[in-house]
């Protein structure tokens, strides 16, 4: 009896021992699972901030690209705005070196010729000489003077002091000029002052 007693205990030792096996052997698989799904987990997110640091790379990426195409754009902007300035800047010195240009130029149609007179002559000659060097130094700055004379009339280059009644030209054309205008470049610089024509009045 106490035999049959030892076997059963050792059976029952040997169920339990099959029993806690195939229990260890399921916490195992279960652990190993979860532990496969807690890898799989950290490689999906990973992955997404893998994804999202590249993104952020990317928009960075595209950021500095238009930073650096707006720099380019601002540095062509000054330079045309330096040139521009360069182009321009002596125009309040010419202008006023204009009206000596006017003064000279009177002073030599106003003077006669016909007289003969030595000293007269001198004069024109200096006051000639001087108005060429004054025309040269406009002339390296870019200053031209306005074609005006015959020319239609133009508010844009012309400042029209009087009309003027006649039949030899057509209406609204410059017929005579008081005093000359100028550019420097392609800026005005002073509008030419005209007589403009008009048709005579029909009596």
């Amino acid at each position: 009896m106490a035999k049959a007693d030892w076997n059963n205990s050792k059976q029952n030792n040997s169920q339990a021992e099959a029993e806690n096996s195939v229990d260890d052997a399921a916490q195992d698989d279960a652990a190993a699972t979860q532990e496969n799904l807690s890898e799989d987990n950290t490689i999906e997110q990973l992955k997404s901030e893998l994804d999202q640091v590249r993104q952020e790379a990317a928009d960075e990426h595209e950021r500095l690209l238009r930073l650096s195409a707006e720099f380019e754009n601002y540095k062509k902007r000054m330079d045309r705005q330096v040139e521009e300035f360069k182009k321009y800047a002596n125009e309040s010195l010419l202008k006023e070196l204009l009206t000596v240009v006017d003064n000279l130029e009177r002073a030599i149609s106003s003077t006669d010729v016909d007289k003969g007179v030595t000293s007269e002559a001198c004069v024109i000659e200096g006051v000639e000489m001087t108005l060429n060097e004054i025309l040269k130094i406009l002339k390296n700055f870019d200053v031209t003077p306005i074609e005006a004379k015959g020319k239609a009339f133009d508010p844009v280059y012309h400042e029209a002091m009087m009309q003027e009644e006649t039949d030899e030209y057509p209406e609204n054309t410059v017929i005579n000029e008081l005093q000359k205008g100028y550019l420097i470049h392609d800026r005005l610089l002073r509008p030419a002052m005209v007589v403009v024509s008009k048709p005579k009045s029909k009596e």
